[in-house]
C-alpha cells in the first residue's frame, strides 16, 4: 500500500552531530534556575529596601554563580503590597528548586523569606473587626 522510505529523515541528526554542542546535567539546569529565581528575589528585596535579607540572598547567589550579583540601587516607589506578593511567589519558586536540588541553605533562606513576606503582608492588611 505504501512505499517504504528509502532516504534518511531530515529530522534526525547525521552521525555524531549530537555531540557537537554541550549538554547540561540536571544539576546544572537546577543551579541556573535557582540562581535566576534568587536574582529576581534579590531585585524585589532591594526594591523593598530590606538590606539584611538582600545581603543573605546575594551571598547565596555568589555561591551559586561564583561572582557577586548586580544589585538594585535602592528602594523603589512601587506598591509595597504587590512587591511583597511578588517576593513571596519568587521565594516559593526558589524553595521548590532548592528542595529538588537538595540545597539546604538556599531552601532555608527561601522559606524564611516566604515567612517574612507573609508577615509583612499580614501587617499591611487592615485589622478585621
Amino acid at each position: 500500500m505504501y512505499d517504504p522510505i528509502r532516504t534518511k529523515s531530515v529530522h534526525s541528526m547525521a552521525g555524531g552531530q549530537d555531540d557537537a554542542y554541550p549538554h547540561r546535567s540536571r544539576e546544572e539546569e537546577l543551579d541556573i534556575q535557582l540562581a535566576g529565581h534568587l536574582a529576581a528575589l534579590l531585585a524585589v528585596t532591594d526594591e523593598l529596601g530590606d538590606e539584611s535579607a538582600a545581603a543573605r540572598i546575594a551571598e547565596q547567589l555568589t555561591r551559586l554563580r561564583g561572582a557577586p550579583p548586580v544589585r538594585h540601587p535602592g528602594p523603589g516607589e512601587g506598591d509595597t503590597a504587590s512587591l511583597h506578593h511578588r517576593a513571596h511567589a519568587l521565594a516559593g519558586r526558589a524553595l521548590v528548586v532548592a528542595a529538588s536540588r537538595a540545597d539546604t541553605a538556599a531552601a532555608i533562606l527561601a522559606a524564611e523569606r516566604m515567612d517574612a513576606h507573609t508577615a509583612a503582608l499580614a501587617a499591611l492588611r487592615p485589622a478585621a473587626a
